[in-house]
């Protein structure tokens, strides 16, 4: 990445504020927790010593043993798993919302050769087997973060199912009714030697909670952020209701925590906590059913017996076919499961009332009868007859087939996005390029259709005849003119679903070193469907050594558009950067290409993953998300 992009870049500040709830997003905790958070409050108790006198705390209160199953929910960067798992307990997953945090524990525990799970999950619904559990600890106040207290029940509820019978719940909380009382309205201080943050603070208009803004401040760079959480102020009797009400007894009040933090500022909602345990009700004791039946899964696949007007020379090829046989191969090593392929659309309904599965594993991307407008006919045709199915949904499909509706979802959510110009398919008149060199592609589609070496216009003459060219080769296809990003491209993959967590895969890096400097770098129709061209064999991929901030950026626009285009399972998101650093988005991909060599499964390999790995990961992101409906 260039210098700029080291740099942190200026955001939007919005001045003086005299109504701070107004401005508080739902959904902040989506973003929060990241480096910023621990310069800014992780710090408070990221110190080794009040970890170990926390983690005595939580032994002694619990009573834990080597090796009951401990469940560190809201693990935040691992502290207490990470202490515990030094101190010989066996048995540890950490679960927390934030993938920049999980993913910093997971660094950790490698450092120091502990053996931790660490998931990346929502509080209110993850994923871990009922009954699994002796023990379940949220510390550091990671408890009424969400808009409605019905959602914090839901945490309770989840933490129920997953405890054993009578299973131990630690629960550290900030002391509602003090923190009324003494919260500091202002406050600002430095954090490092480049850094400061200066802080508001008040109560939401019902007294509920308590309503934070930071905004921080980088010596040269200006405010890097400008953010705003809340948390809800639970007071003993109203959290012992609570809990009371979700069916957990024995509920204990210790010795309150107030850590003895070496920074001796501003402690904010970490000034004063409770410690609270409570049993778990008394569960029937039931055996596991350790033989069960295969799964039934039928995989629809495109019709290799069609023409194919994507593919090179109008059909599958032997390219095709291999790969194929490469799925299959994959498939068959996941066990607990009977795969049955579907590939003859014209009996795709048949089939499919014969094999009565368990559900579709839908990778037709080809769209119906090999159509690629059709693809979004697939899911729609499961839809009617009642199949549950894994990927996008036709809403999605349609959604993200044009390329504009997703620029412009993208800036709604200020993820930073291409200059471009739209031309409908009945404009008779098309505006010359400001910018060039500028990229001219179709609005609609996918597989690079439409867009070849010559997409890269460098005057106003050859872009006058590409697009001439592209309304003879798509009649009705709207036509964009972006400009022409320079800088390094990046895939984002995201496995699983918002609501049970998403998990990111390592930054691929689009290679072009080796490609003719006299050819655009460009990802078009010749680098994925044509053998005899320089772009299929000149271009390679690797994995992005890329800086924090960066990866950091580039995995939460890719969740949040994973959100907002309703995404599901599995998808793919690609961003480039322009000739000063500034990634941007090029396109999302709700269904990208599962072949063995295509861009997810090079990513999954990035991070020691087979084939057959990432397989069974979009299955069983599929099988939670279906469970949880």
């Amino acid at each position: 990445m260039s210098s700029s992009q080291d740099k942190s870049p200026t955001q939007r500040t919005l001045g003086p504020l005299p109504d701070l709830e107004r401005h508080l997003p739902v959904d902040w905790w989506r973003t929060l927790f990241n480096a910023v958070y621990l310069d800014t409050d992780g710090d408070v108790v990221e110190n080794s010593e009040i970890t170990k006198h926390e983690v005595d705390r939580i032994i002694s209160a619990l009573d834990l043993k080597q090796n009951d199953h401990i469940l560190d929910l809201c693990c935040g960067q691992g502290r207490h798993t990470i202490e515990l798992a030094k101190r010989g307990y066996n048995f540890l997953t950490g679960i927390d919302r934030s993938g920049y945090l999980i993913r910093l524990a997971r660094r950790r525990a490698k450092a120091a050769f502990l053996k931790i799970q660490f998931k990346e999950g929502d509080a209110r619904h993850f994923s871990l087997a009922s009954n699994s559990q002796d023990s379940v600890i949220m510390m550091g106040n990671s408890f009424g973060y969400f808009d409605n207290e019905e959602d914090d029940v839901a945490v309770l509820n989840a933490v129920k199912k997953v405890l054993k019978s009578e299973g131990k719940l630690a629960l550290d909380l900030t002391d509602g009714d003090w923190m009324r009382k003494h919260y500091e309205p202002r406050s600002w201080e430095w954090i490092d030697k480049n850094q400061f943050v200066c802080r508001e603070r008040s109560l939401s208009q019902d007294g509920d909670r308590l309503i934070s803004r930071e905004v921080i401040v980088h010596a040269e760079h200006g405010v890097i952020a400008d953010q705003f959480y809340a948390e809800r102020l639970y007071s003993k009797e109203r959290i012992t209701q609570l809990l009371e009400k979700v069916g957990f007894k024995n509920i204990q009040h210790h010795a309150e925590i107030e850590p003895d933090s070496t920074r001796h500022e501003d402690l904010g909602m970490m000034a004063r906590r409770n410690l609270i345990t409570a049993l778990g009700p008394v569960k029937s004791q039931q055996v596991a059913d350790k033989s069960r039946p295969l799964r039934n899964i039928s995989v629809l696949m495109g019709d290799p017996g069609l023409p194919d007007t994507v593919k090179l020379g109008g059909k599958f090829n032997e390219e095709d076919i291999a790969t194929i046989n490469k799925l299959k191969s994959a498939l068959a090593e996941l066990e607990g499961y009977k795969f049955h392929y579907i590939d003859n659309h014209a009996t795709m309904l048949q089939s499919l009332n014969k094999i009565k599965s368990d559900f579709v594993f839908n990778l037709c991307d080809e769209g119906f009868m090999n159509n690629a407008t059709m693809e979004m006919h697939v899911p729609a045709f499961l839809e009617m007859q009642g199949i549950s199915y894994t990927g996008a949904n036709p809403q999605s499909l349609v959604i993200c087939y044009n390329k504009a509706i997703v620029r412009s979802i993208a800036m709604s959510c200020d993820i930073p996005v291409p200059l471009e110009t739209y031309f409908g398919p009945d404009d008779q008149m098309v505006t010359i390029p400001s910018i060039l060199p500028a990229l001219i592609k179709p609005c609609e589609g996918d597989s690079s259709i439409g867009i070849t070496s010559k997409a890269v216009v460098h005057s106003a003459e050859e872009a006058i005849e590409y697009i001439a060219g592209l309304r003879e080769q798509l009649p009705r296809s709207s036509i964009l003119v972006q400009e022409f990003l320079t800088g390094r491209e990046f895939s984002i993959g995201l496995i699983g679903n918002p609501s049970l967590g998403l998990s990111p895969l390592p930054v691929l890096e689009v290679d072009y070193s080796k490609l003719d400097e006299d050819l655009p770098k460009i990802l078009g129709y010749e680098s994925k469907w044509d053998p005899n061209s320089p772009y299929w064999s000149e271009i390679s991929y690797k994995k992005a050594d890329l800086d924090e901030e960066s990866q950091r950026n580039l995995i939460n626009w890719s969740s949040i558009l994973f959100e907002r285009l309703g995404c599901r399972d599995y998808a793919r998101f690609d961003f480039r950067a322009d000739a000063d650093g500034t990634l941007k988005l090029l396109e999302a991909n709700p269904n990208p290409g599962w072949c063995w060599d295509g861009k997810l499964n090079l990513m999954a390999s990035f991070a020691g993953q087979t084939y057959s790995d990432l397989l069974a990961k979009i299955i069983e992101a599929a099988e939670r998300r279906l469970r949880l409906r």
